[in-house]
């Protein structure tokens, strides 16, 4: 059984919230793998990821910088084909873009980020909710309070 988590984005953005999910990981000993939507998007946020803030740093890269099974975060875009397994060994997997991580295994931990302002994406996350459940799947559903933290809805 692989723990999900769900993580709905209604007052901060990707790149707002992501840095801060990626340092508690980092903390707690895990490698990451950030699966997106396209190639350019991988690109923008690991861009984004050397300068979100000044008195910070998050190691990672993406296959363009080689070596990515040294990476302790690997940001990797699905357009580059999915792998059965994180290239990285990555313990936790951060899926963005609606990217649903079908066919990857070896990963103890799935957090599922989306943007609830965005209805579509919503009805995605609703449609990934009820196949991760089917799956057997250990589900809980986390959701932005108004200071920009977490509420554990579900």
């Amino acid at each position: 059984m692989t723990e999900r988590r769900f993580y709905h984005l209604t007052r901060k953005t990707l790149e707002q919230t992501l840095p801060g999910l990626l340092e508690k990981s980092l903390e707690r000993g895990w490698r990451v793998l950030i699966l997106t939507g396209s190639g350019e998007r991988a690109e923008a946020l690991n861009q984004h990821l050397w300068t979100f803030r000044p008195d910070s740093f998050l190691p990672h890269g993406t296959a363009k910088d080689g070596q990515v099974e040294h990476q302790p975060i690997l940001i990797h875009a699905v357009d580059d084909g999915m792998p059965e397994r994180p290239p990285n060994e990555a313990h936790v997997l951060f899926l963005t873009d609606g990217v649903d991580g079908q066919g990857l295994s070896g990963v103890g931990l799935i957090c599922d980020l989306f943007d609830g302002n965005d209805p579509a994406a919503v009805a995605a996350a609703r449609d990934r909710w009820r196949q991760a459940k089917a799956d057997g799947d250990e589900l809980t559903y986390w959701q932005q309070n108004e200071t920009g933290g977490w509420e554990k809805k579900a």
